[in-house]
């Protein structure tokens, strides 16, 4: 059986020594830490504070990523009163104010600190198409006939004539006309652009007016196709194999071309020429 050494009173003595030894020494760390780190907050506390972190002009703004307009055009949209502390302004509060905007798609908005300002990054909206409600589509017991114009985008957005033109752009307006209601034609609208923009037919103007017959105005005349449909890829493809007609029939004797049904399509000839419709050569 292994004997008990017993332990003097001097070792015992030296441990708690050094168990007191540690204990002050952690003490003067955590009070050493906690104090730094109380110097450094107190200390950025004091250089946010400080009157350098302010946006004293609209200059203090950086926009990136836009090409129609200008960067004061952009900046105006803000609203923002200068002098104005950089940490009284919520990056993400100015974003979706931004893009409330209809010129702006897309806004991401973040702080600059070396030298004080903003970083504005925009997706413009690009507009593709005039568009134009017809007057008697509005209200037909109303005495207010009003046009209204606008631009169309890709998507389908109206972005207000008045608004793209006051920011002075720097793109010419669309050639492509629309005409009708936007809430009637939205639906198809991407859809029907997509097809058009490709197509190796010019087509100058898009008429909604009536629901049930989407019309062309194209290089090779008026094109009538109908109620929008999934035919319609096959509708514009027929339409390119078109753009030699005017070099078999004089355009001036074509009252229309009829591609509702893409299998059997048709040429509404002027009533004068005696003949009211034939098929496509």
């Amino acid at each position: 059986m292994a004997s008990i050494v017993p332990i003097g009173s001097n070792v015992l003595a030296r441990r708690r020594k050094k168990l007191r030894q540690k204990r002050r020494l952690k003490i003067f760390q955590t009070l050493w830490q906690t104090l730094s780190v109380s110097c450094l907050a107190g200390g950025l506390l004091w250089v946010t504070l400080q009157p350098i972190w302010v946006l004293k002009n609209p200059k203090d703004i950086a926009v990136l990523g836009n090409h129609l307009f200008s960067d004061d055009a952009i900046r105006s949209l803000l609203g923002l009163s200068y002098p104005q502390s950089l940490w009284r302004i919520e990056p993400s509060r100015v974003a979706r104010s931004l893009q409330k905007q209809p010129i702006i798609a897309q806004a991401i908005v973040t702080r600059r600190l070396f030298p004080p300002g903003l970083i504005l990054q925009v997706q413009e909206r690009v507009p593709v198409a005039v568009a134009q409600t017809s007057p008697e589509q509005i209200n037909t017991n109303s005495t207010n006939k009003k046009v209204s114009v606008g631009l169309l985008d890709a998507n389908g957005v109206w972005i207000p004539l008045e608004k793209f033109t006051s920011l002075h752009a720097t793109m010419k307006l669309p050639s492509l006309k629309v005409i009708g209601l936007p809430q009637q034609y939205r639906p198809y609208w991407s859809e029907v652009y997509k097809l058009v923009s490709q197509s190796t037919v010019k087509v100058m103007e898009i008429d909604w007016q009536d629901p049930t017959n989407l019309i062309l105005k194209t290089e090779v005349g008026k094109v009538h196709l109908g109620v929008p449909s999934s035919q319609l890829p096959e509708q514009i493809k027929l339409l390119a194999q078109m753009r030699h007609l005017p070099s078999q029939i004089n355009p001036s004797q074509i009252e229309y071309i009829d591609l509702k049904n893409p299998d059997h399509p048709l040429v509404q000839m002027i009533p004068k020429t005696g003949e009211i419709s034939s098929k496509i050569p």
